[in-house]
Protein backbone atom coordinates (compact mmCIF):
# COMPACT_ATOMS: atom_id res chain seq x y z
CA UNK A 1 0.00 0.00 0.00
CA UNK A 2 2.74 2.58 0.55
CA UNK A 3 4.25 1.98 -2.28
CA UNK A 4 0.89 2.80 -4.46
CA UNK A 5 0.79 6.05 -2.15
CA UNK A 6 4.90 6.49 -3.48
CA UNK A 7 3.53 6.29 -6.72
CA UNK A 8 0.50 8.10 -6.88
CA UNK A 9 1.01 11.11 -4.77
CA UNK A 10 4.06 12.39 -6.80
CA UNK A 11 2.12 11.48 -10.04
CA UNK A 12 -1.03 13.45 -8.60
CA UNK A 13 0.99 16.72 -7.90
CA UNK A 14 2.68 16.44 -11.54
CA UNK A 15 -0.71 15.76 -13.05
CA UNK A 16 -2.29 18.55 -11.05
CA UNK A 17 0.63 20.93 -12.63
CA UNK A 18 -0.56 19.55 -15.79
CA UNK A 19 -3.88 20.02 -15.53
CA UNK A 20 -3.34 23.58 -14.13
CA UNK A 21 -1.19 24.11 -17.13
CA UNK A 22 -3.51 22.70 -19.62
CA UNK A 23 -6.48 24.98 -18.11
CA UNK A 24 -4.59 28.31 -18.32
CA UNK A 25 -3.20 27.22 -22.05
CA UNK A 26 -7.08 26.57 -22.78
CA UNK A 27 -8.80 29.65 -21.51
CA UNK A 28 -5.83 32.11 -23.00
CA UNK A 29 -6.91 30.64 -26.57
CA UNK A 30 -9.88 30.75 -26.04
CA UNK A 31 -9.41 34.47 -25.21
CA UNK A 32 -7.76 35.28 -28.26
CA UNK A 33 -10.30 33.70 -30.34
CA UNK A 34 -12.96 35.81 -28.82
CA UNK A 35 -10.98 38.61 -29.60
CA UNK A 36 -10.10 37.89 -33.16
CA UNK A 37 -13.84 37.48 -33.53
CA UNK A 38 -14.61 40.70 -32.35
CA UNK A 39 -12.08 42.70 -34.32
CA UNK A 40 -12.98 40.43 -37.05
CA UNK A 41 -17.14 41.32 -37.14
CA UNK A 42 -16.32 44.40 -36.50
CA UNK A 43 -18.81 44.47 -33.65
CA UNK A 44 -19.28 47.59 -31.33
CA UNK A 45 -19.65 48.16 -27.87
CA UNK A 46 -17.95 46.68 -24.52
CA UNK A 47 -15.09 44.00 -25.62
CA UNK A 48 -14.37 43.77 -21.78
CA UNK A 49 -18.09 41.94 -21.73
CA UNK A 50 -17.95 40.16 -25.08
CA UNK A 51 -14.98 38.37 -24.04
CA UNK A 52 -15.82 37.86 -19.97
CA UNK A 53 -19.32 36.75 -21.42
CA UNK A 54 -17.71 34.24 -23.71
CA UNK A 55 -15.23 32.91 -21.15
CA UNK A 56 -18.26 32.26 -18.81
CA UNK A 57 -20.11 29.74 -21.40
CA UNK A 58 -16.62 27.96 -22.37
CA UNK A 59 -16.42 26.84 -18.57
CA UNK A 60 -19.25 25.71 -18.98
CA UNK A 61 -18.31 23.84 -22.27
CA UNK A 62 -17.53 20.35 -23.19
CA UNK A 63 -14.22 21.27 -23.92
CA UNK A 64 -13.16 22.39 -20.45
CA UNK A 65 -14.34 19.40 -18.93
CA UNK A 66 -12.84 17.01 -21.17
CA UNK A 67 -9.65 18.75 -20.04
CA UNK A 68 -10.45 16.74 -16.44
CA UNK A 69 -8.99 13.49 -18.95
CA UNK A 70 -5.90 14.59 -18.22
CA UNK A 71 -6.65 12.90 -13.94
CA UNK A 72 -9.04 10.21 -15.64
CA UNK A 73 -7.07 8.62 -18.36
CA UNK A 74 -3.89 8.34 -16.47
CA UNK A 75 -5.34 6.64 -13.24
CA UNK A 76 -7.87 4.32 -15.14
CA UNK A 77 -4.73 3.85 -17.38
CA UNK A 78 -2.74 2.36 -13.89
CA UNK A 79 -5.89 0.86 -12.67
CA UNK A 80 -6.39 -1.54 -14.98
CA UNK A 81 -2.68 -2.39 -14.67
CA UNK A 82 -2.97 -3.49 -11.50
CA UNK A 83 -5.98 -5.51 -12.01
CA UNK A 84 -5.01 -7.16 -14.97
CA UNK A 85 -1.56 -7.99 -13.02
CA UNK A 86 -3.24 -9.11 -9.91
CA UNK A 87 -6.10 -10.59 -11.07
CA UNK A 88 -6.04 -11.86 -14.39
Amino acid sequence: MFVALRFLVPLLIILTVLYVGVSIYSRWIRRGKLIAHWEKKGLTGDRDAFVRRGLEKYDGSMRRKLILGIYVVPLSLIAILIYVTNFM
